[in-house]
């Protein structure tokens, strides 16, 4: 048994609104991370402040972006 897994000539592999929620969450997490690698210059606690501004960024553009 096989499975095809091309997409169709034409689709897209995200759709409009999944691209702009995933960019504004990708840029929120980066300023984040970053302000708090300046605030602290301590590597771990940007990356967790990146995540974390991610994560809730993407809920945020989810739950408003219709």
């Amino acid at each position: 048994m096989t499975h095809d897994t091309q997409q169709p000539a034409g689709q897209p592999l995200l759709g409009l609104r999944s691209a702009i929620v995933l960019l504004l969450g990708v840029l929120t997490g980066t300023g984040a991370g970053v302000l708090a690698y300046l605030a602290q210059r301590s590597l771990p606690a940007a990356a967790l402040a990146a995540g974390a501004g991610f994560g809730a960024s993407v809920m945020f553009f989810h739950a408003i972006i219709g």
